[in-house]
């Protein structure tokens, strides 16, 4: 049986709901599945796609899903009273990998401190982000549309990878993830009730929300990735540039 992780968020219900495969779900916040991943504790997992970079000579990735956006992703946010010009601090999450060096390249001049610290703003993902936009009136810039701004291309947030050489039946999994994909991107409404009533936000927000997610990983989204890799390496957050490593023989660079 494989040992999947699951990213305990809400944003892995269109991928995760419906899918028919004898699996052991394990849950975790990314930089948890980070480490089990390449503990050989878990065989796959969306792990973060910078903590891919950092590891790439290690692990392997599926070559058609990843969590992506073009644009506004809403469970990114940076939350501020200042103009992003002038904010000099940002309290981080210790939960995305990501999305810490998501803000490095957006906004290099900041200093990172730990989430709950003193700072000029304040850096919040997955489901404490979603809830944050219904109840703190403070102004929130999505990171998503703050990537697309600069650079034209989708951001990559997550890649599905395991150890290489790849478990036994990895290759199966990804199939029978695109088929509940397509069930439940076939349903949209139902989707968003099931949802709701696990995750507690309301069927229409989150059925807006689903729509900004990316699940694909085609050639613009590889693009967007090796971009987000190619200003890493400038933001000293990776010492080199990384290849995309598929489970296939299959090898991208820059």
């Amino acid at each position: 049986m494989i040992r999947l992780g699951r990213i305990s968020y809400v944003n892995m219900a269109p991928i995760f709901f419906g899918l028919e495969a004898d699996v052991e779900e394990v849950a975790g916040v990314p930089t948890e599945l980070n480490e089990r991943v390449l503990a050989g504790e878990i065989d796959l997992a969306p792990i973060s796609s910078i903590e891919y970079g950092r590891h790439s000579e290690r692990l392997r990735v599926l070559p058609r899903l990843c969590v992506s956006s073009e644009g506004a992703v809403d469970s990114i946010q940076l939350v501020s009273r200042a103009p992003l010009a002038s904010v000099r601090s940002v309290a981080v999450t210790a939960e995305s990998a990501t999305s810490a060096v998501l803000v490095r390249v957006l906004l290099p001049e900041a200093e990172q401190v730990p989430l709950g610290e003193e700072a000029d703003a304040k850096l919040l993902i997955g489901d404490a982000a979603l809830k944050s936009m219904f109840e703190d009136p403070t102004p929130h810039y999505d990171l998503g549309r703050l990537w697309l701004e600069r650079t034209g291309l989708p951001m990559v947030y997550a890649v599905f990878a395991c150890p290489d050489p790849p478990p036994d039946g990895v290759a199966e999994l990804e199939g029978a993830f695109l088929i509940a994909l397509r069930a439940n991107r076939a349903e949209p409404e139902r989707l968003a009730r099931e949802a709701s009533a696990r995750y507690g936000y309301p069927a229409g927000f989150l059925a807006r929300y689903f729509e900004k997610l990316r699940y694909r990983f085609g050639p613009k989204e590889r693009a967007g990735l090796l971009s987000f890799f190619e200003l890493a390496v400038e933001a000293g957050e990776l010492e080199r540039l990384p290849e995309l490593r598929f489970l296939s023989t299959e090898v991208v660079s820059a």
